[in-house]
């Protein structure tokens, strides 16, 4: 009497099963990938205490990895119980997007060292030398480019596609392009020219006399250097123009010079000797003055209107905003110095002489026009 529900019972069962199937790997999956982040973790607390950066980058970048892993496995056993059970075409296509799932996780890991890594290696917290930001981020571009090529062709021929083709196609294809993209390979190549030479790196202030360039280095990239004006205004740079220019590098100047020429008045001629050693004497004894660089204070020549003297020093500093607070301590010391000996900075003047009236022999007027500048 009850022949008719067996079929039904028997459908039911098999429900039943597979899905308990899917419901256990599913669990399993998700006990494992809570487990191995656990243990990421206590991997990383043991890891701090170690002075390596190579294991700390490690773990940071074997965290999603992992975790992808994980549910790949997972899922690829649950899509093999349903493929059981049914016959849809397509979990047929499941071993080749499992295989390019394995192959875009193990890349990715790779990726994410090299970027951890390059954030340890330029940390001066992390170590004692740190290496170059502009060198080390050059090298982890290069090694992200490496494997995402490596990568690509993997899954290529994962795919069932010929790697000697693909090889083929590109070599023939890269000429056609090479003619076509000139303009951008010369950026390209010009940029690792930057980065191989490091005329100058992130930070450094750079001017170029020839073109009106002149600011601070942000990024150096693969086709355009971007500096920022003093003004604040952003500057795109393509590489290769660095072939073509000069670029002047004021960041790596040693110390910064005061060069000065001043000038007294001529009636004050008898003083300059006196005042040209007190301040070779001010400028010695100075403290932020560099006393092994050359200093110079003399008389320097006759002016249309004044006498000059030079003042020629460099300073211990060399940065822009504490150089100029040390060159006018220098400058107040020696209007100081010029005004204890009783002279005066020559200034722009005209004086003008007349005959006093009723003296024949000085009716002619002697007119005497005498302009003192400045330098």
């Amino acid at each position: 009497m009850l022949d008719w529900l067996q079929p039904y019972l028997q459908h039911s069962t098999e429900t039943r099963i597979w899905m308990t199937q899917v419901f256990l790997v599913v669990f399993a999956t998700v006990a494992t990938n809570f487990i191995l982040m656990r243990l990421i973790d206590i991997a990383e607390y043991m890891v701090e205490k170690t002075q390596s950066l190579w294991d700390d980058a490690l773990l940071e970048a074997a965290r999603i990895p992992v975790r992808l892993f994980v549910w790949t496995i997972g899922l690829a056993f649950a899509a093999d119980i349903l493929h059981g059970v049914t016959e849809t075409e397509l979990f047929g296509y499941l071993p080749q997007v499992r295989s390019v799932a394995y192959i875009v996780i193990i890349a990715m890991f790779f990726t994410r060292f090299i970027g951890y890594t390059e954030h340890n290696i330029v940390d001066p917290a992390r170590m004692d030398k740190p290496m170059d930001r502009t060198t080390a981020k050059a090298i982890a571009k290069l090694l992200r480019v490496s494997v995402m090529i490596t990568a690509g062709l993997i899954v290529l021929q994962e795919l069932g596609y010929s790697i000697s083709g693909v090889m083929a196609f590109g070599g023939i294809g890269g000429i056609a392009i090479g003619f076509a993209a000139k303009d951008l390979l010369a950026n390209f190549f010009g940029g690792m020219m930057i980065y191989l030479d490091k005329p100058f790196v992130v930070g450094d202030w750079v001017r170029s006399p020839d073109r009106q360039i002149e600011g601070t280095v942000e990024d150096i990239g693969w086709r355009l250097t971007r500096i920022r004006t003093f003004d604040k205004r952003p500057l795109y740079i393509p590489n290769s123009m660095f072939a073509s220019i000069v670029v002047e590098n004021p960041s790596r100047m040693t110390n910064r010079r005061i060069f000065e020429n001043l000038g007294i008045r001529y009636s004050d001629g008898h003083l300059m000797k006196a005042i040209c050693d007190d301040v070779r004497d001010m400028l010695k004894a100075h403290p932020d003055i560099e006393h092994d660089q050359t200093i110079i204070v003399h008389f320097n020549r006759y002016g249309d209107s004044h006498l000059e003297f030079m003042v020629y020093a460099f300073t211990k500093t060399s940065e822009w905003v504490p150089f100029h607070a040390v060159k006018e301590d220098v400058l107040l010391k020696v209007m100081a110095i010029i005004e204890k000996h009783g002279a005066e900075f020559a200034f722009p003047t005209r004086t003008l002489h007349l005959a006093a009236q009723g003296h024949p022999d000085e009716a002619a007027m002697l007119q005497t026009l005498t302009e003192e500048r400045r330098p």
